[in-house]
Formats: C-alpha cells, structure tokens, sequence
C-alpha cells in the first residue's frame, strides 16, 4: 500500500505546479488588460476635456467676441494648450466670421488634439 501512495504523491505535485503556472499566467493577463483600460480610459478623459475646453472657447468667442482670458483658461483647464484661428468666410459663407480652436493635451506618449470650429457674425 506504501508503494502505490508513493505514485500519486509524485502526480499531486505535477498537478499542482500545472494549476499554480495556469493561475500565474491568468493573474499577469488580468493584470495586463487592467493597465490597457486605465491607458484607455485616460486617453478617454483627456479627448473629453479637450472637447469641453474648445467648446468653451467658442462660447466664450461667440458670446462676448474674446476668448477666454489665459490665466482663466489655465485655471480651469490644467496641462491643456489652446490656439484660435480667425479667417473670413467663403462662398456662401461670405459675410461671417470662421473661427477655429485646437485643444491639445498629452496622455502618455500620445497627444490628444481636438479641433472645433464655428461660423459667427464678423464683428463680433
């Protein structure tokens, strides 16, 4: 009876290495996929608060004729870049104003550039 536990003690530990290793690569594959929705769901909220700024922008631009003062914009809107761009409207936009607004943000190694533009009265 020894002899035949001496066989299943060698099996035991042959499973058990099997299953730790198989639960070993399941844990690193979790911990994988969590770290790619963190990158992914950052990515999300930087393009969110690029989209909000810019639009902000062009309310601000609309409404009182001047962007939003830097020092305001950096406030509310930290480790986030603005340009506008004016030009004159074309063919059946003859008459009104073309305004333009790039947000840009940095998400780890990628940047996040986000461009809204708008039709207003000229001499606003």
């Amino acid at each position: 009876m020894s002899g035949n536990n001496k066989n299943n003690d060698g099996f035991l530990v042959a499973e058990m290495t099997v299953a730790l290793t198989v639960l070993g690569a399941v844990l690193v594959g979790f911990a994988l996929s969590l770290h790619a929705f963190a990158k992914f769901n950052r990515y999300q909220l930087e393009r969110q608060r690029c989209i909000a700024a810019a639009q902000a922008q062009l309310d601000s631009i609309t409404s009182t004729g001047k962007p939003i003062p830097a020092e305001d914009f950096e406030r509310l809107w930290p480790r986030l870049s603005v340009s506008v761009k004016k030009s004159a409207g074309t063919g059946q936009w003859e008459g009104l104003e073309l305004v333009e607004v790039t947000t840009k943000a940095k998400c780890f190694r990628h940047e996040v550039k986000v461009q809204l533009s708008r039709y207003i009265l000229a001499g606003k």
